[in-house]
């Protein structure tokens, strides 16, 4: 199986504009060519993937990086929202988020997250992180081709 070279869609659902712009570099300087589409709080998060007003033309993310602590609809309720959702359920998501409470962990990996990281706090680690994650989904992974 040959793997895809058109650009890879991925959604960061992150409030924190800090980490937004470490995880835009990380992207730019990776190996893998991508679309990353940034939503700072879970309402917009759910709009976006549902594809609702201002989003009814965005793709359907190959893979969904999410924060647990967001406002208005946090990430355990938008990680729930995928999971059960017929259409989204089978996209990845990665859980990154500074929380490493067990509680967090136990809870998101019950509410099918792919994997739980947690997000570290300087630059250096951070950026590694990320380019660790497209290592790993974007080159070793088979993603399911989701209907557009």
């Amino acid at each position: 199986m040959v793997k895809e070279t058109r650009p890879y869609n991925i959604l960061l659902i992150e409030d924190n504009p800090g980490d937004v712009r470490l995880t835009q570099e990380a992207f730019k300087e990776g190996k893998k060519k991508v679309n990353l589409e940034v939503v700072m709080d879970g309402v917009e998060a759910i709009k976006y993937l549902k594809q609702q007003g201002k989003y009814k033309d965005k793709p359907i993310p190959d893979l969904v990086l999410l924060d647990l602590n967001l406002p208005k609809w946090d990430g355990r309720e938008v990680l729930k929202e995928i999971k059960t959702d017929s259409t989204l359920k089978r996209i990845p998501v990665v859980v990154l988020t500074t929380s490493n409470a067990e509680q967090d962990i136990i809870h998101s990996y019950d509410l099918h997250a792919n994997c739980f990281i947690n997000k570290p706090v300087d630059f250096d680690n951070f950026f590694d992180i990320v380019q660790k994650i497209e290592d790993f989904w974007l080159t070793i992974t088979i993603l399911p081709t989701m209907a557009r």
